[in-house]
C-alpha cells in the first residue's frame, strides 16, 4: 500500500511541475489558442497559430515515440474509443470556440490570466467549472445525453487513424508511424516554413507545450500505470479521474477543482493529475508575472463585459465536456493520439471562434 501511495504522490507532484512549466512558458510566450485564431482572423498574423501547430506536431511525434517504445497505450485513453460521437464533437467544439472568444481565452488561458492577477478570469473559472459540472452530471448533462451523445458512429475498431490503417492490413507499428507522419509532417512544415516563425517565443512555446503533453502521457500512462492494482486486482491509472491515461486538458479538471474545493472534507474527493496540473498552471503563471513585473489586478470594464464573459464561460463548460476537451485537451493531447474525434473538435473550435469573432466585429461596426 505504501508503494501505491508513493507512486500516487509522484504522479501528483509531476503534474504540478508539468502544469507550472506550462503556465510559466505560456505566460512568457503568450501561448493562446484564442489569440492565435484572432490574430489570423483580424490581422492575418499566423505567428501564434504556428506556435499552436508546432505544439501539435511535437505532441504527435513524442506520443508516437512513447507508443513505439511501449511506454503508452493510446487505446487506453478517452480519445480513441470505437464510438465516434461526431455530433457531440462538432456542437461541443463550436460552443467552446464561441465561448472562449466571449470569455477572452480558453480554460488554459483563464488559469494563466488568474496567475497574472486577472479578476475577470476568476469569474470565468467559476462559471466555467459550474457549467462543466452541470454538463457532466447536471441539467446540461440531461440535454447532452438525450440529444447529442446518441448520435454516433459505432466503428469495428478504435477511431484513431492507426486503427483504420491496421484494419486495412498494415502492421500496427507501420500504421502508427504512417498515420503520425501524415499528420505531424504537414503541421511541422506549416509551422516552420516561414522565416518569421523562427523566433524564440514560437519555438519555445510550441516545442515546450507539445513536450509537456508527452510528459503527461508518460507520467499517467507509464509511471502511474498498474497492470493489476493490489486491492482491486484490476488495471489502474493512479491519480487520474477517468482511470485511464491522461495528459493536459483544462475542462473537467476545472470542474473537479471546484468540486474538491467545495467538498474538501468529503473523503471521496481526492486530488487528481488534472486538478494538480491546473493548480500548477496558476502557480507557474504567477511566478512569471511577478518576475516580469506584469502582475496587475484587472477587472471588468462594465456590466456588458461581465455578461459577455459569463456567457462565454458557460458555453466553454458545456462545449468542453460535450466535446471531451478544449484547445489543449483535444487540440493537442487528443490530437496526439491521432483520434478522429480530436480532429473534428479542433476544427469545430476554430470555426466557432472565427464565426463569433466576425459577428462581434460586425456588431461593433454597426454600433459605431
Amino acid at each position: 500500500m505504501q508503494d501505491i501511495e508513493a507512486i500516487t504522490g509522484t504522479v501528483l507532484w509531476l503534474a504540478v511541475a508539468i502544469g507550472a512549466t506550462f503556465g510559466f512558458v505560456g505566460s512568457r510566450t503568450r501561448f493562446c489558442t484564442m489569440g492565435a485564431i484572432s490574430d489570423v482572423v483580424h490581422m492575418g498574423d499566423w505567428n501564434r497559430m504556428r506556435m499552436w501547430m508546432l505544439a501539435m506536431a511535437t505532441a504527435v511525434a513524442g506520443t508516437t515515440a512513447l507508443q513505439l517504445a511501449g511506454l503508452l497505450d493510446a487505446s487506453k485513453t478517452i480519445y480513441t474509443g470505437s464510438r465516434l460521437a461526431w455530433l457531440s464533437h462538432l456542437v461541443g467544439g463550436a460552443a467552446f470556440g464561441a465561448g472562449m472568444t466571449l470569455a477572452s481565452g480558453c480554460g488554459a488561458r483563464t488559469l494563466i490570466r488568474i496567475g497574472g492577477g486577472n479578476l475577470k478570469s476568476v469569474v470565468v473559472f467559476a462559471f466555467f467549472a459550474i457549467s462543466a459540472l452541470m454538463t457532466m452530471r447536471g441539467l446540461f448533462g440531461v440535454w447532452r445525453a438525450r440529444f447529442l451523445d446518441p448520435v454516433a458512429i459505432a466503428l469495428p475498431h478504435g477511431q484513431d487513424l492507426p486503427a483504420f490503417l491496421a484494419a486495412g492490413g498494415f502492421a500496427p507499428s507501420t500504421a502508427l508511424v504512417a498515420a503520425a507522419a501524415a499528420l505531424a509532417v504537414p503541421l511541422l512544415i506549416a509551422a516552420l516554413r516561414r522565416r518569421e516563425a523562427w523566433t524564440a517565443d514560437i519555438l519555445v512555446g510550441g516545442i515546450v507545450t507539445g513536450t509537456l503533453v508527452v510528459a503527461g502521457w508518460y507520467v499517467t500512462g507509464h509511471l502511474g500505470h498498474l497492470a493489476e492494482h493490489p486491492d482491486t486486482l484490476d488495471e489502474a491509472f493512479l491519480a487520474t479521474s477517468s482511470n485511464r491515461a491522461e495528459s493536459l486538458t483544462f475542462v473537467a479538471p476545472l470542474a473537479y477543482a471546484l468540486d474538491l474545493l467545495m467538498l474538501w472534507s468529503d473523503a471521496s474527493r481526492v486530488l487528481s493529475f488534472g486538478v494538480a496540473s491546473a493548480g500548477g498552471v496558476v502557480a507557474g503563471a504567477a511566478v512569471h508575472a511577478v518576475l516580469s513585473g506584469s502582475f496587475r489586478i484587472e477587472s471588468f470594464r462594465d456590466a456588458d463585459d461581465l455578461v459577455r464573459h459569463i456567457a462565454g464561460a458557460v458555453l466553454m463548460g458545456f462545449g468542453g465536456v460535450t466535446a471531451l476537451g478544449c484547445t489543449i485537451g483535444q487540440g493537442i493531447s487528443g490530437l496526439s493520439t491521432l483520434a478522429l474525434g480530436a480532429m473534428l473538435t479542433t476544427a469545430a473550435i476554430i470555426l466557432g471562434a472565427a464565426v463569433t469573432m466576425k459577428l462581434q466585429y460586425h456588431l461593433m461596426a454597426r454600433a459605431a
